[in-house]
């Protein structure tokens, strides 16, 4: 009887240990009190995809699925004031936002690591490297990213001014949903005589950067239009692939990655004709196909 009641409570323990092995959600404390939500699917060399603002994980939606499909392990996660993760008062700056990045692959053991950085996303990337040297990358990617600076000073004419940041900080202030309506449509590249997007589909994705913390939204904001990369882009050293829409009017592909691509040495840039920032969406499957090409290089 004793033997039995052993093995029966052997059987239950390697059932709950199965089913923790398949739980793939999970909350991981980068910091004191502050946890990320984390999705973690797959197996195969690990690639981790980094959200824009102001959505969350969601976005990653059409490139999740065909990346396990390919064999490849995918990580992503909300950044903290985003989605499901924690909403701190502070950490916004791009020093912490990377320290938390590093958290992840340190506590998930991760090694030959792919980057994905996507618009805001791709400053976590390139300060992953002049921060923490890269430790466990093996190649990164940057799509529509904001890199290597936004603003405009003395020496990048072509960055955005002063006032239109204020500007969208007082938008953002003032009633938030708002503009991120009008925002989506930008993102998305829709007029009156391009719907890219049926209407549903935008109103999820306003839905999700609804999620955010006002607070978190701002800051962030705050931090990828005045942080300056264009030094430690040298830093990269890995392979490193550059997608960009030449129609983006969110960051356009004048100011971010065509200057990108001079800096980075070791570098494939692509265009995508008449793309916009969103381009995740609205040229998921060139998105799919270019990543697969390089993750498989």
């Amino acid at each position: 009887m004793e033997n039995k009641q052993l093995n029966k409570n052997e059987s239950i323990n390697n059932l709950v240990f199965s089913i923790k092995e398949q739980f793939t959600d999970k909350f991981i404390e980068t910091a004191p009190n502050v946890n990320l939500y984390v999705k973690d699917y797959g197996n195969g060399n690990p690639v981790i995809l980094i959200h824009g603002w102001p959505l969350s994980n969601e976005m990653w939606e059409y490139q999740i699925e065909n990346l396990v499909a390919n064999n490849f392990r995918v990580i992503t996660y909300d950044r903290r004031g985003f989605g499901k993760s924690s909403q701190p008062w502070n950490g916004y700056d791009y020093d912490t936002l990377t320290d938390d990045l590093k958290s992840i692959i340190d506590q998930l053991e991760l090694t030959n690591v792919t980057l994905v950085g996507f618009s805001m996303g791709g400053g976590e990337v390139v300060r992953y490297f002049s921060r923490h040297a890269g430790q466990n990358v093996s190649k990164a990617i940057l799509v529509s990213s904001i890199i290597p600076y936004l603003a405009q000073s003395e020496d990048n004419p072509q960055g955005r001014t002063k006032e239109k940041n204020e500007a969208t900080q007082q938008a953002i202030i003032e009633d938030r949903i708002a503009f991120l309506d009008q925002f989506g449509k930008n993102f998305f590249g829709i007029s009156d005589i391009n719907a890219v997007l049926s209407k549903p589909l935008l109103e999820y994705y306003r839905m999700l950067a609804s999620f955010a913390s006002p607070y978190a939204t701002t800051e962030c904001a705050k931090s990828f239009s005045s942080a300056d990369f264009r030094q430690e882009v040298l830093s990269m050293k890995v392979p490193t692939l550059i997608i960009h829409g030449n129609a983006d009017k969110i960051v356009p592909i004048e100011i971010s990655s065509e200057k990108t691509a001079q800096l980075i040495k070791n570098s494939k840039f692509i265009i995508y004709e008449d793309a916009p920032h969103g381009l995740f969406y609205t040229d998921k499957d060139k998105l799919n196909v270019d990543l697969l090409e390089f993750l498989n290089s």
